[in-house]
């Protein structure tokens, strides 16, 4: 931004006057820049009490950084997640109106380094706009009272800051290389949602996507160590979604990635010829950028911590601390949902799962497994193709819920599929067709999970998992009771604990997951007494 040589202080706000220059400082060094405004000193004898003239001694080493170009979205936060990574900041003063900031360093090595890196090897961005860092004329930036707002918000943008600084690193020292894992991960997250959120600190150029102890992680290289502990320090803890798909950042070990294919589980962005890999369409699943769906936290308000109202106001998605740009969710999404390479957008509710062991499975027993993640409302067995069956759910995000957690896993000695379905809706049979109690309307079931909105039963959605989470436990049942129940449906109990602090849960472990998906089906609300209904769910735990 070019500004007039000279500037007016009228009831605390600036004024431009004079003659345009290249120059972007604001006051003269007979002036001191407030976190209130503009404090100007007592005009003496030679000055223009109206006037301030600008220094053109602009390259002077100080320990406050002017920053220019900014977006007029930017927040406090921003200008100090600049700073962060080259030491304590003492003091931070936006000015929006100007498209200017100054930031203030503990000292002025903190400060050369910070300028020193950004005109030499780093860009600087803030919200996707190149900004530009240079050293002020200042040297401090003085407060005053006289605007109390801006100095809240300035004050718990610096203590959290601080806070931030003030972490100690668990894994391997400051490095090109991130380790990320995603904690209560309700909805399927991957590497194009990965590297939409972490480019927005730096330039990425590789992430490798992978599963470990049944948590979604990612390893991710940035060119050089500064852009790498920006991006921890300001995306550590912060959530994708609301209030869930949280992520836990470390330095990782290795000090490069060695990326083989470039697909939707590795991307190398500096080798663009990669092959694929020999990776179909079954292995795909839905991920790739087409997994993304909308979010029942919908309209609550976002539980991130202070940095997430930087994205806060995503383009149609719900997200938590982060947003992507309207054409980039427009082109990943499309209007109702999510869609794989070749097929047409997916946004509906009904799921088609084949390969069903016909003599076993049930409407009730197939209400009940999906309902785990999601409403069932109505489920059809297929009157001729009995092995097959639709299964309507709730809402498309529990649909993708479903289709995610229970394809490929055993019911009933069968490795059922799990598809999108071509079908908007499951039609009741007509009166006087044949249907022998195949089809099955569950809307007004009881044992709905999700029922009110942001449902806490949201952020206890596992994949199938050999131990399974019990509640409603009365008290009168003992541990044998609850065990025998669970043997006779003919797996074996490997293990079994109540919960310490709350004895009506329990973790009980079955001999593998196909033993342990059958017990749910049977056990879930299981009458234990004459009141109590057990409640049977995965879980991520073991005992």
């Amino acid at each position: 931004m070019l500004l007039g040589a000279g500037l007016h202080v009228l009831n605390g706000g600036i004024r431009i006057s004079g003659l345009k220059r290249g120059s972007d400082e604001l006051l003269s060094q007979t002036a001191a820049v407030s976190n209130g405004g503009i404090m100007t000193s007592q005009p003496d004898n030679n000055n223009d009490a109206k006037k301030v003239k600008l220094d053109r001694n602009l390259n002077k080493p100080s320990r406050v950084v002017h920053v220019r170009n900014i977006p007029m979205e930017a927040m406090e936060t921003d200008i100090i997640n600049l700073g962060i990574p080259f030491g304590r900041i003492t003091n931070v003063l936006l000015l929006k109106g100007k498209n200017q900031a100054f930031l203030e360093m503990a000292d002025e090595t903190a400060a050369t380094s910070m300028v020193n890196y950004y005109n030499n090897s780093g860009t600087p961005i803030i919200r996707g706009r190149t900004v530009y860092v240079q050293f002020s004329n200042h040297k401090e930036l003085k407060t005053d009272n006289a605007h109390p707002g801006s100095q809240i918000s300035t004050q718990a943008a610096l203590q959290a800051a601080q806070a931030l600084t003030s972490e100690t690193d668990t894994q391997g020292g400051p490095n090109t290389v991130l380790r990320v894992i995603v904690d209560n991960q309700i909805y399927p997250i991957t590497l194009d949602v990965l590297y939409q959120i972490f480019s927005r600190v730096g330039k990425v150029l590789k992430i490798i996507t992978f599963t470990k102890n049944n948590t979604f992680q990612a390893l991710i290289q940035y060119p050089d160590v500064i852009t790498a502990q920006a991006a921890k320090l300001s995306l550590d803890g912060q959530n994708i979604y609301n209030a869930c798909c949280t992520l836990r950042i470390d330095y990782s070990k290795l000090t490069n990635l060695n990326v083989k294919y470039n697909n939707d589980k590795s991307r190398d962005f500096t080798n663009p010829t990669l092959p694929t890999g020999d990776i179909g369409l079954d292995s795909l699943g839905f991920g790739g950028a087409m997994s993304m769906m909308g979010s029942p936290f919908a309209g609550l308000p976002s539980l991130g911590a202070p940095l997430t109202a930087a994205y806060s106001a995503a383009a149609g998605l719900p997200l938590g601390a982060f947003a992507l740009p309207p054409a980039v969710a427009s082109a990943t999404f499309g209007l109702a949902g999510f869609r794989l390479p070749g097929q047409q957008s997916f946004g509906g509710c009904v799921l088609l799962v084949s390969n069903l062991n016909e003599e076993m499975v049930t409407p009730d027993a197939l209400f009940t497994l999906f309902g785990v993640y999601g409403d069932v409302i109505r489920v059809k067995i297929l009157f001729n193709k009995k092995d097959n069956a639709l299964v309507q759910m709730s809402e498309p995000h529990q649909a993708q819920l479903a289709l995610t957690n229970l394809d490929k896993i055993k019911v009933y000695g069968k490795e059922i599929r799990v598809n999108p379905s071509k079908h908007q809706l499951v039609q009741m049979p007509k009166e006087g067709q044949p249907d022998a109690g195949l089809t099955k309307d569950f809307t007004s079931s009881p044992l709905h999970r999700f029922k009110k909105p942001g449902s806490k039963n949201y952020q206890n959605i596992y994949p199938p998992s050999a131990t399974l989470h019990l509640s409603n436990i009365p008290a009168s049942v003992t541990e044998e009771d609850i065990k025998t129940a669970f043997q006779d449906t003919g797996g074996s109990v490997v293990a079994f604990k109540f919960f310490p602090k709350d004895r009506k849960m329990a973790l009980i472990q079955m001999g593998s997951v196909e033993e342990s998906v059958i017990a749910l089906i049977k056990m879930h609300n299981y009458q234990l007494a004459d009141s109590s209904h057990l409640r049977v769910s995965f879980s991520k735990s073991t005992i």
